[in-house]
């Protein structure tokens, strides 16, 4: 009986001197100690910035750093056997991984080919603004560089529902490629703009039934070769979800297992797109949190006009706890990113608290909370900013009290605008387990709250350090917590 921590093992701009599957390699016995029981690896493959890519422009799945195409061998974060050694010493140690899987598009094709498009209105992509015309496009992927080992099979103009680049127009757009499978988009899980099946880069058709057969043996080949026990996958609400179920089925299948699934299905507006996936595809996936990441951000933003009683308001983890995935941050919303939505540092302990030390959902921790992450980049309005992500000094005592003490029944005390708490009552089977979080976003807070009468007479101190008093639990399992302003408690039994 142990609880499940994930860990996001990388962001957006990692630019360490030392690789990172290198790093994960070295770092796998420590992270199973913290209590790190799964990995999330970025993607592995070869993309089409080659060296500096972050995984998300993918070129060629089979190459996982092993052969010299888009000018090197490795890509950013290692070379093949990095990857391989790196997954057997993370799952030696107890800890699995989880690989992200980008299937909604490939980029940097190798040769250019003809084909008939409409252009779509970008607003409402169901809206043509041309008749059919003919464009020259770099849709036909060779992959000369691995000259046919492992799979021949080459990607052409039928493989893709759209494109965002005429080379011979030399003009960006979105081109809705003509093929035999339908003039227009496939049927996704967004009406975002009309219909969100494109992107970006090359759009994959998953109305190609050689297309689906490919990314199967594709499927194989990859946990065969790499033996991964989850996978991410990127994008889900741009690709068509009868895709992804054929394809989750077919790997359960082959294995004889059930893999751990997360996927990524970015909303912060509407609960019932997300629990209306998780229907349709019929607990085969977990899904990321991300509208509690945005109550999270607003929080932060907002201080004491925040009402943290209803933090938890319409999102997933509230009404489905056992397939949320909850998390503070990740690559995509930390500084000068696409979806920037970073949570002020003030409130970050607060929000770790939030998803580490419940029991509804499966947290997952972000890279730079744990390592820290110092970098560079252009804001949207092209000047130049440095960015110093610190570590989180509370987050290892956090993981250890999820790891050790976050167990029991969880009574709940969010009855309170500017202060909240829990407990945890412990089980038999885990020696002083059992907690009390209390929180404020206002003034010094306190609170009454029930440890059940299994932990009378116990007493418990703030295991962050942050009060410096012990609290005896009453006669009737009850004892009085507090917590300083604008910080977070987390009383544990000694």
């Amino acid at each position: 009986m142990e609880n499940q921590t994930l860990l996001q093992y990388f962001h957006w701009y990692y630019n360490e001197a030392e690789k990172l599957w290198i790093k994960a390699g070295k770092e796998a016995e420590k992270l199973a100690q913290m209590g790190i029981t799964g990995v999330w690896l970025p993607p592995a493959y070869k993309a089409n910035s080659g060296a500096s890519s972050v995984g998300y422009d993918p070129y060629d799945l089979y190459d996982l750093g092993e052969f010299d195409q888009k000018n090197t061998v490795a890509t950013k974060y290692g070379t093949k056997e990095d990857y391989k050694n790196a997954i057997q010493l993370l799952q030696k140690n107890g800890v699995n991984v989880i690989a992200d899987v980008v299937f909604n598009h490939k980029a940097g094709g190798d040769e250019l080919e003809k084909m008939m498009v409409r252009t779509v209105n970008p607003e409402d992509r169901e809206e043509f603004t041309s008749e059919p015309f003919e464009i020259e496009a770099w849709t036909k992927f060779t992959f000369k560089g691995r000259d046919g080992q492992y799979s021949q099979f080459i990607w052409d103009k039928d493989c893709f529902s759209g494109i965002d680049w005429a080379e011979d127009l030399k003009e960006m757009g979105i081109y809705s490629i003509q093929n035999i499978y339908g003039e227009g988009w496939e049927d996704v899980p967004s009406k975002e703009l009309g219909n969100y099946d494109y992107l970006m880069y090359n759009d994959i058709e998953f109305r190609n039934p050689a297309v689906r057969e490919e990314l199967k043996r594709w499927g194989e080949w990859y946990v065969n070769t790499c033996g991964m026990r989850g996978f991410r996958l990127d994008a889900v609400k741009h690709i068509a979800t009868d895709f992804l179920i054929d394809w989750l089925d077919h790997m359960n299948e082959t294995f004889e297992t059930s893999f751990f699934i997360v996927a990524e299905n970015w909303n912060i507006d509407n609960v019932a797109e997300l629990e209306q996936y998780l229907e349709i595809t019929k607990g085969r996936m977990h899904l990321f949190d991300s509208l509690l990441h945005h109550q999270l951000f607003l929080a932060g933003e907002e201080k004491e006009q925040y009402d943290l009683s209803k933090i938890f308001a319409g999102t997933l983890v509230e009404s489905q706890p056992l397939y949320a995935v909850t998390f503070v941050d990740n690559h995509d919303s930390q500084p000068l990113q696409a979806l920037e939505s970073y949570i002020d540092f003030w409130f970050r302990p607060l929000a770790y608290a939030l998803i580490l030390l419940r029991e509804g959902g499966v947290p997952c921790v972000f890279y730079a909370d744990l390592y820290g992450a110092k970098y560079e980049d252009k804001d949207k309005e092209e000047d130049l900013v440095e960015v110093n992500l610190v570590p989180l000094a509370e987050l290892p005592e956090m993981l250890r009290i999820r790891k050790d003490h976050s167990y029991g029944v969880q009574r709940d005390y969010l009855d309170f605008p500017n202060c909240i708490g829990w407990t945890r009552a412990g089980v038999p089977e885990k020696q002083n387990s059992g907690i009390a979080v209390i929180m404020s976003n206002g003034a010094e807070g306190f609170k009454e709250m029930e440890m059940g009468p299994e932990n009378i007479g116990k007493t418990m101190i703030d295991a962050l350090g942050n009060r410096k008093e012990s609290i005896t639990i009453d006669q009737n399992g009850w004892a009085e917590f507090f917590c300083n302003a604008e910080s977070v408690s987390v009383w544990t039994i000694v």
